[in-house]
């Protein structure tokens, strides 16, 4: 089983790394500008570059020694609150960021898609919602002076 969860693994990466690599040079199609004065090509041009990065560690991860905790993955029977909380997550986001804004999109997005996670706690879920939230205020609000609504009423 771990050798066919390595390989999975292994192609996983390989697919991010492409994905990566296509994202890249469809952004230097684009304009590039500068970090200050982005183009419409820097941001695919810089997570290009994340994805390969990241499909790199994936696929050099997939050859770790076998961990304990992998029995839990050879159960027949598939686990579908982490995806059903990302999926409500994600939901929850659009409708709360039309009608409420950022704030409570935010937090209530990451809220229940941290609860996802079986070995979460209600403690450390709203911690992680109140602190990312917090960083995406300050992201999107103060540094990048976003228009989003932080918070609103309705539509």
């Amino acid at each position: 089983m771990r050798h066919l969860l390595g390989r999975r693994d292994f192609y996983a990466g390989l697919f991010v790394i492409f994905v990566g690599l296509g994202a890249f040079f469809l952004g230097r199609t684009y304009t590039t500008g500068t970090s200050i004065d982005m183009g419409s090509g820097f941001f695919p041009m810089v997570l290009g570059v994340a994805l390969v990065v990241i499909g790199f560690l994936i696929s050099v991860t997939s050859a770790e020694p076998e961990r304990e905790s992998l029995g839990e993955l050879q159960s027949d029977v598939p686990d579908l609150r982490g995806g059903g909380c990302i999926l409500l997550g994600v939901l929850s986001f659009i409708v709360l960021g039309q009608y409420g804004g950022l704030i409570p999109a935010a937090f209530v997005c990451v809220l229940i898609s941290a609860l996802g996670d079986r070995s979460s706690t209600l403690k450390g879920s709203l911690i992680l919602a109140f602190c990312v939230t917090a960083v995406g205020v300050g992201l999107f609000s103060y540094l990048l002076q976003s228009s989003l609504p932080m918070l609103r009423w309705g539509e």
